[in-house]
């Protein structure tokens, strides 16, 4: 059974087994999302240094199926669809005909079947959008949450506790393994992290399976594992805001220069290869008391009376104040004066990622 809602005027998706369940398990609802369990500052803390088990039922799934799946695909994103197989997961972006990112999907194998995974947020509009796209290629498109939930491991056990629950891990990152009707996704991150996606019934066990082994947490903790990982992502308010680039996906792997056209290949082909890139994420920390959000603007000196940048995302830090993605302007960020809000906004300070981030 699917539960529906109207949230700031998005149409989300939540499997009302899974939700059940998580309640009985002491998750905290706020506008029917799991938000925490019970202890949010605590739940932080533990990211950091501990184990902890996430609820992601704030991301939905695509499911594409049929003969022309991966040409149609392939000739819809910014990474190579050939490559993407069973034991593999990929990144990638679905573009404007500018060559500004709608979403940013992971891709991944389940048998016949390719899964999108992406904000609950963008699952409606993206979906009756991408469908459009279909004509004739033999592909369907629909969401998938009411076959499938997701959560999240993370931290220095968690490939351990993850063998034991389920019996496999994979090994490398964006390496991918479905065994036993459980699909399996390393993640980059400051710890050990996998994803493991499964029907309702097969995630509760597993769940089970690791609740006592790690701390449970909602989808802000698994946010904020995302944010120190420097991995982007799309949300309405940012939707169409930015290149690939801009937001590092090349250098995550969600971008293939070499594959065929796709919507806005040719503009993100050429800041790759001809532009010169103004603009690129970094990852900062702000000590102010409100929360900052995706698409709030951050100012500096060197561009008096317009914004230098954008907020990509942001949540709680486990040392206080908030950890940010943001997509800023490079001159600014090499000049080290931030500030969000306004240019007498409080100031953001930049952090480092954990890859090179060159102009």
């Amino acid at each position: 059974m699917i539960w529906l809602s109207e949230i700031n005027g998005a149409s989300k998706t939540v499997n009302e087994s899974w939700k059940s369940f998580l309640q009985q398990q002491g998750a905290v609802l706020d506008n029917d999302r799991v938000q925490h369990f019970a202890n949010p500052e605590e739940e932080r803390r533990a990211a950091a240094q501990g184990n902890v088990l996430a609820d992601l039922s704030d991301l939905s799934l695509i499911r594409a199926r049929g003969a022309d799946t991966q040409s149609f695909l392939n000739g819809q994103l910014s990474n190579d669809l050939r490559l993407l197989d069973a034991t593999h997961s990929q990144l990638a972006a679905w573009c404007s005909p500018k060559g500004r990112m709608l979403a940013i999907f992971r891709l991944f194998r389940r048998g016949d079947d390719t899964l999108l995974q992406l904000p609950a947020s963008l699952l409606e509009s993206t979906l009756k959008r991408l469908k459009m796209f279909v004509l004739r290629a033999k592909v369907t498109l629909d969401h998938a949450d009411n076959e499938l939930v997701s959560f999240g491991i993370s931290g220095p056990e968690a490939e351990k506790l993850l063998h034991d629950a389920a019996g496999f891990a994979p090994t490398i990152i964006e390496g991918c393994e479905t065994r036993n009707h459980i699909t399996a996704i390393k993640l980059a991150g400051p710890q050990p992290r996998f994803e493991i996606i499964a029907p309702p019934d097969m995630a509760k066990k597993s769940w089970d399976a690791l609740k006592n082994k790690a701390t449970p947490v909602g989808p802000p903790v698994w946010q904020w594992l995302d944010i120190m990982a420097g991995i982007p992502s799309v949300v309405p308010e940012t939707s169409e805001a930015f290149v690939p680039q801009m937001a590092n996906l090349e250098i995550v792997g969600g971008v293939n220069f070499k594959k065929g056209c796709y919507p806005g290949q040719e503009i993100v082909a050429r800041m790759q290869y001809l532009g010169r890139l103004k603009q690129r994420m970094y990852r900062a920390h702000f000590d102010g008391n409100a929360y900052p959000r995706p698409g709030d603007a951050i100012f500096a000196p060197d561009f008096p009376g317009q914004s230098a940048g954008t907020v990509v995302a942001a949540q709680l830090s486990p040392d206080n104040g908030f950890d940010l993605l943001a997509v800023i302007q490079i001159s600014s960020a090499e000049a080290g004066e931030l500030h969000l809000g306004s240019e007498n906004g409080l100031a953001v300070s930049l952090a480092s990622l954990p890859y090179s981030v060159t102009p």
